[in-house]
């Protein structure tokens, strides 16, 4: 039964109010994601032009001679350390050199593995 109230409910309304939160949350979400994405590639940017500028002009590290790495200086070179989990000269593992994962160079701490100081 319907008593002249135009064809629109309280319901209309409220579904009608939620699409309009529904939309401005949208937007604002994509605005904020459209933001967070071209400030993130800006600075990657700058970041990438400054190590560049920086490698022309700076000098090579002098503890890795501008290689970046350098041999592992806890396994020599072997990719492996003898390992007791306790003082037991009778008892020793190999283990894998959690310093080089057994890649037998390591990143030079001087440089951070750049190459240049």
């Amino acid at each position: 039964m319907d008593f002249g109230g135009g064809g629109r409910s309280a319901g209309d309304r409220a579904r009608r109010q939620l699409q309009a939160v529904g939309r401005l949350a949208a937007y604002l979400g994509g605005g904020f994601l459209l933001l967070s994405a071209a400030s993130s590639v800006a600075v990657r940017s700058l970041r990438a032009l400054s190590d560049a500028n920086q490698r022309k002009f700076a000098t090579p590290c002098g503890a890795c001679a501008g290689k970046g790495t350098y041999a592992c200086r806890l396994c020599r070179g072997t990719t492996t350390i003898e390992w007791s989990p306790m003082y037991d000269p009778v008892f020793v593992n190999p283990c894998l050199c959690p310093t080089c994962d057994g890649k037998r160079v390591q990143r030079c701490l001087n440089c951070l593995g750049k190459g240049f100081a």
